[in-house]
């Protein structure tokens, strides 16, 4: 396999995947099992990566540059045609996915393409086009779930043998991988619907019942009786607890207790107080709208099923309601005795107080340190950047 370097770099209309892209490139979104760049270094063993961190993010991420990349847009989802494509791929050529794009540059032109995102200044002069699947949104990930955990599922476990499953569970159809290290015990797992991934050292405990296509990444776990419908993924090192159904945890989040989550992307470090409850479906069966960050109002949808996308380190108290296509930010402290706003700025406090920057420290401080997680300079500087940008929304 010929060794290249490959660039990820985001859209350039990176507000379409606020809050989640608030803390994060594109590329570490996790839809399916693993996360949009690791469905690339997965196929391609031998390749080098590196991320463009855009604005605010260039802290986290370091960019290596060699005398030819290859700059893939971090939305494109990667898949063994894609992958195929790139090894016919010349200096100045390029693929385009619908909008999103695959080049391969010089060293000079990489530099100047990443700073002006403009085809039309580089020497590229072979053009095709291609079909493929691209996030363009938030809500694309649930929307997409199934199609990355089935594509995800035959990448990670092809020519593996599954560790065994005990007796003491239930098991419906023949479709279920179980890494090393897992534990689960008295479950129901039916896989006739959909693979059911079990990463390593996860723990499904007694009386859950789970409805494939699901995926419960290391270290994660589901509490006692829950009932989960897919397609569902539990990112690394989270809970899940209660009723869930179409939902996707990026890792390190809890929703460890009774309450009904659906059709709803969970950032990292986020945390759901006992029966937390969200709506997916409006009662007159309409279409739902919600937050738009490059708007900055509200959208209409084509989608009847909508929960909840909550950034990185917000969490909500206990009994919170939840409505049909609500958007809550980074650091946000969701409470109160009424439906919270479809719109929760970044560190809002309850009502409408402001989380201030000190204590939203502390607090992710403390969270991350039960993980074994350094809190860096680097996520305090993001942290204060989205203080100041969503300051105009608190006000």
């Amino acid at each position: 396999i010929i060794v290249v370097h490959i660039i990820f770099v985001d859209p350039t209309e990176r507000k379409n995947y606020y809050p989640l892209a608030l803390t994060r490139s594109i590329a570490d979104f996790r839809c399916g099992i693993v996360t949009l760049k690791e469905k690339w270094t997965k196929r391609l063993p031998n390749a080098t990566f590196s991320i463009h961190g855009a604005g605010h993010l260039a802290e986290k991420y370091h960019l290596h540059l060699e005398e030819q990349n290859i700059i893939i847009d971090a939305n494109i989802i990667a898949t063994d045609r894609i992958v195929d494509e790139l090894f016919d791929l010349e200096l100045g050529s390029a693929i385009f996915i619908g909008e999103a794009k695959i080049t391969m540059l010089s060293k000079e032109e990489t530099i100047d393409y990443i700073a002006h995102r403009d085809l039309e200044k580089t020497s590229i002069t072979s053009v095709e086009l291609i079909q493929g699947k691209t996030i363009d949104n938030c809500r694309d990930i649930f929307l997409m779930n199934e199609f990355n955990i089935n594509e995800d599922f035959e990448l990670i476990t092809k020519g593996r043998k599954s560790a065994p499953l005990s007796s003491s569970n239930s098991t419906i159809g023949n479709n279920v991988f179980i890494e090393e290290g897992a534990k689960i015990e008295c479950a129901t797992l039916n896989s006739s619907t959909g693979p059911i991934y079990i990463g390593k050292d996860v723990e499904i405990m007694e009386g859950s019942v789970i409805r494939g296509p699901f995926a419960a990444c290391e270290h994660s776990g589901v509490k006692l009786g829950a009932k989960i419908y897919g397609p569902t993924t539990l990112g690394p090192h989270s809970k899940i607890g209660g009723e869930a159904n179409n939902v996707v945890i990026f890792g390190y989040s809890n929703k460890g207790h009774d309450g009904f989550l659906g059709n709803s992307v969970l950032g990292e470090w986020c945390n759901l107080g006992a029966d937390t409850n969200n709506s997916n479906l409006k009662n007159n069966y309409s279409l739902i709208k919600t937050w738009d960050y490059t708007e900055e109002n509200y959208i209409a949808t084509e989608l009847q099923f909508c929960g909840l996308i909550m950034g990185d380190h917000s969490k909500s108290g206990i009994n919170t309601m939840f409505n049909t296509g609500t958007t809550v930010g980074v650091a946000a402290n969701v409470f109160g005795s009424n439906f919270p706003p479809k719109f929760v700025p970044s560190f809002n406090w309850g009502d409408n107080d402001t989380f201030q920057l000190d204590k939203a420290f502390e607090m992710a401080e403390n969270m991350m340190k039960r993980r074994k997680v350094a809190f860096t300079e680097s996520d305090k500087n993001i942290l204060k950047y989205i203080f100041e940008y969503a300051s105009k929304f608190r006000s």
